[in-house]
């Protein structure tokens, strides 16, 4: 374990201990091409061999901008990072004036692109980007380059000892790579993280995730620019995991068929929308098999973990997974063991009914900044707790300042932010970093995240409102889709909401009292589907204090995007711009301001 001290170092690890057949897996048309560990290194050295032909120094700076993740973006970093250069993966949903900032911000030398998407918006803004020498492109694209050429420049191996020498001269605390976080307002603040930072939280978290080695295979689906996927690319390779790459959101189902993976790893909005998905097709079912489905959903969303609801409970939840949890497993590849969910909060819900359901959801915490985990759950040794994050990784140390804020310390802290002295000083202060969430440690070590610093917000009575905390619960209706919860400086709490248009449209079927409409605009300003959310609101304020709860809403007909801007690329709400959008309907809650 000692031995692996650079990101490189994994795939090296994984030769000598699994040498698998199958390292990287990407499907290109109907075909699931499979690439062995050896392939995998040959082709990393080839990619180090051509980029020094290329003149690549120490030091500089390869982006890589991927529609999907595919076995090629690996090959391209651990390519790169063996040349002592760092890597800079953007997201490819964000807008081309993003590409041309971080990659002027980054002064990247070199850009790799998946398809002819990516490469249209980076050609739009190209002439603007001094330093970008040249476009490598996955697919065939006319007018670009192909990868294969630096693949074919470094296929004389003649030049190799020069890629050993500059491997050696690569340190565990020098600079790995740059990752721009999507940022809910203003620019994206580049994450400088060394090799120690995420190889430290790799080996740090294996002894957390119950993974067999050797012989197991991942599905990777979320973007592997985030940190989170990227990292447990990492782990899945320390681990001789072999590693899938999901084709698209589209396809996920189909995927998961064809593959049968034993983990995969989730955003709640994925897992919600499996929920809302199989929760449909139950609720088609006629007879004893829709009522035993909803007995088996409702023992589900009572679960409790380590036998605390007695053997009763025990005996029923055995029927349930023969009965009925079996069929969600056979709708998920059949062979799922373990999901691992981070980027937002879960709901307990559903970490309940899929942990039932004999598919455990680990749910952990964690940021850009510290290469994320922090803590997660584990089912084993009692580390598992419904409505947390689970325990602090060994080896990390989390307090909890005066105002309730989350402070980490640890290998996995971030270098800091790259060309920003002042922003990395406001977060980096005494030798903890200040992450802008707010939590506790309850009695039993288990972290607990209840909102972020910023999005906090008193009403003009003086009253602390958690905006996270209430949409999270408003969200468990299946009419709501997305919720943002407004009033700062107002007299009450309120919020927008885009509602679950396909789920209504299925809804209304049943009900033929209700004439929606063919758009979305009916639906948002139908009596009838207001009066439906009203009872779903006044369900949940239930649960809140009169000052918090939500005292009006207006709907909107948009489907909330990444494209349209009112989410990042990690499906966090950006705050300011949907205000902004909405501002008529912020005024006609409140009146002029």
């Amino acid at each position: 374990m000692n031995n692996i001290t650079r990101l490189f170092d994994f795939p090296y690890h994984q030769l000598e201990k699994y040498n698998l057949p199958d390292a990287l897996v990407t499907k290109y048309g109907d075909q699931w091409v499979k690439t062995s560990t050896k392939e995998y290194l040959d082709k990393a050295n080839a990619i180090s061999r051509g980029l020094l032909r290329l003149g690549v120094q120490k030091n500089d700076k390869i982006a890589i901008i991927s529609s999907n993740n595919r076995t090629e973006w690996h090959i391209t970093d651990i390519g790169a990072l063996q040349t002592g250069a760092q890597t800079v993966p953007i997201y490819p949903t964000i807008s081309s004036e993003d590409y041309e900032y971080i990659l002027n911000h980054s002064e990247s030398s070199y850009c790799f692109v998946s398809d002819q998407e990516v490469y249209d918006k980076l050609v739009a803004v190209q002439n603007n980007i001094p330093n970008l020498k040249a476009i490598y492109s996955y697919n065939d694209i006319n007018g670009c380059k192909s990868w294969k050429e630096i693949l074919e420049l470094g296929a004389d191996e003649s030049n190799q000892d020069v890629v050993e020498d500059r491997k050696n001269n690569v340190t565990t605390t020098d600079l790995a790579t740059i990752i721009y976080t999507s940022g809910t307002t203003g620019r994206p603040k580049g994450v400088m993280l060394s090799h120690q930072n995420i190889v430290s939280d790799v080996l740090l978290s294996a002894p957390r995730v119950p993974l067999r080695p050797g012989d197991t295979k991942a599905l990777s689906f979320l973007p592997i620019c985030h940190i989170f996927e990227r990292m447990l690319t990492y782990l899945y390779q320390y681990y001789g995991i072999s590693i899938y790459f999901a084709e698209s959101i589209e396809k996920i189902s189909d995927n998961l068929k064809e593959v049968h993976p034993h983990v995969m790893s989730v955003v709640p909005r994925l897992l919600e929308k499996v929920y809302d998905k199989i929760y449909a097709k139950g609720a088609e079912l006629t007879g004893i098999k829709k009522r035993l489905f909803f007995w088996a959903t409702g023992l589900g969303i009572q679960y409790k973990p380590y036998q605390e609801n007695g053997w009763f409970y025990e005996f029923q939840l055995k029927i349930a997974r023969k009965l009925i949890f079996s069929k969600w497993q056979e709708a998920l590849g059949g062979e799922l063991e373990l999901l691992v969910s981070g980027s937002a909060a879960l709901q307990p819900r559903l970490t309940k009914v899929f942990t039932a359901a004999g598919i455990p959801v680990m749910e952990g915490y964690g940021l850009t900044e510290t290469s994320p985990v922090v803590s997660v759950n584990d089912m084993r040794n009692r580390g598992f707790k419904v409505g947390t994050v689970g325990r602090v990784l060994d080896g990390v140390e989390v307090k909890i300042a005066e105002d309730g804020e989350i402070l980490c310390k640890g290998p996995n802290v971030m270098m800091g932010y790259y060309k920003d002295e002042t922003q990395t000083n406001e977060v980096l202060k005494g030798g903890y970093f200040h992450t802008g969430d707010i939590g506790e440690i309850d009695n039993e070590g288990f972290l607990k995240i209840t909102d972020r610093k910023k999005e906090m917000f008193k009403t003009s009575g003086g009253k602390y409102v958690a905006p996270q905390l209430l949409e999270n619960t408003f969200k468990q209706s299946r009419f709501i889709e997305q919720i943002m919860v407004i009033g700062e400086g107002e007299k009450m709490p309120a919020a927008f909401i885009q509602p679950a248009f396909d789920f209504i449209k299925d809804w209304a079927i049943k009900h033929p009292d209700v004439k929606l409409g063919d758009s979305n605009e009916e639906i948002c300003s139908n009596p009838i589907v207001i009066k439906r959310i009203q009872e779903e609101i006044d369900h949940y304020n239930e649960r809140f204090g009169n000052w918090e709860k939500v005292k009006r809403f207006e709907l909107t007909p948009d489907v909330w995007s990444i494209n349209d801007g009112h989410l990042t690329p990690t499906m966090k709400l950006k705050r300011k711009i949907i205000k902004e959008k909405y501002l008529n309907l912020y005024t006609k809650i409140y009146g002029e301001q």
